[in-house]
């Protein structure tokens, strides 16, 4: 049987490796696209839709993790979600995250036998992807590893960080003080961010990974790549018939929309 396998790597020479060593190293393996950035990976696999994905962690623009959390969000195919491996070139400490979590890997420079471990791996799961729950198996992954990946690789612990308790926003030519339990939730915007309350909005320099450690994270939700909501205005979260899931808000007419990754923490206790 083919095994259709898109790989993602902004970087040619490793790249063209990796297809090289596939090749070898599994002969079934039809090589349907090579993809020089996340955002082109999530295109092609959309179109496509290949059984294998290889994404590096770390590329311009659209990460690999980036890229497959919004595949998840995406995937409407008649086909599987496919299985995906992310490649790695961070330190022994990050590698421990991915075996702690059975999450799928290969660490660069690539090596045979590594590689042929995963290979194996997949093909188990291929055989018997009724068993995997393809999505869900990688939804479970990527929220256990994005605290230690997404800024780079894991770290010595660093000290707590000062929680906000007010917002200064800019607001035409003034500054606002607002404090943050006014915050319906907070939405990324290019180079700022946009502060909801009940009844305005207001936009700060700063990006939502700088911000999410200032928050209150048993108040402060992450409910989507762009989105941080203040959970205590939550009304409720209401699946469409295409089965997405967005957020019900008090003081608020429009819905905020959840990522699958984020999902879980509005499932029935």
């Amino acid at each position: 049987m083919t095994i259709r396998v898109l790989i993602a790597e902004d970087e040619p020479i490793l790249a063209a490796t990796l297809a090289h060593a596939l090749k070898r190293l599994w002969p079934e393996a039809e090589l349907v696209a090579t993809c020089p950035h996340g955002a082109d990976a999530l295109d092609k696999a959309l179109a496509l839709q290949p059984d294998v994905l290889f994404l590096d962690i770390k590329m311009p623009g659209k990460t690999g993790l980036e890229a497959a959390e919004e595949l998840a969000e995406q995937w409407t195919g008649a086909r599987p979600f496919p299985q995906i491996v992310f490649v790695t070139a961070y330190d022994e400490y990050a590698v421990q995250a991915f075996e702690r979590e059975a999450a799928d890997y290969v660490l660069k420079p690539i090596s045979d036998a590594r590689l042929g471990k995963t290979i194996e791996r997949l093909k188990g799961r291929l055989a018997a992807p009724q068993q995997q729950g393809g999505m869900e198996a990688l939804l479970g992954q990527m929220r256990a590893l994005l605290p230690s990946l997404q800024g780079g690789a894991a770290a010595a612990p660093s000290a707590p960080v000062e929680r906000l308790s007010v917002i200064r926003a800019a607001v035409g030519n003034q500054v606002r003080m607002i404090p943050v339990g006014d915050v319906v939730y907070f939405e990324a915007l290019d180079k700022y961010v946009n502060v909801v309350t009940h009844d305005s909005e207001a936009l700060i320099r700063m990006s939502l990974k700088e911000l999410l450690p200032q928050l209150d994270d048993k108040l402060f939700w992450q409910v989507h790549r762009g989105t941080i909501v203040n959970s205590a205005c939550v009304l409720s979260a209401v699946r469409d018939e295409a089965g997405k899931l967005s957020l019900m808000l008090k003081h608020r007419a429009e819905r905020v929309r959840v990522s699958p990754l984020y999902a879980h923490l509005f499932r029935q206790m």
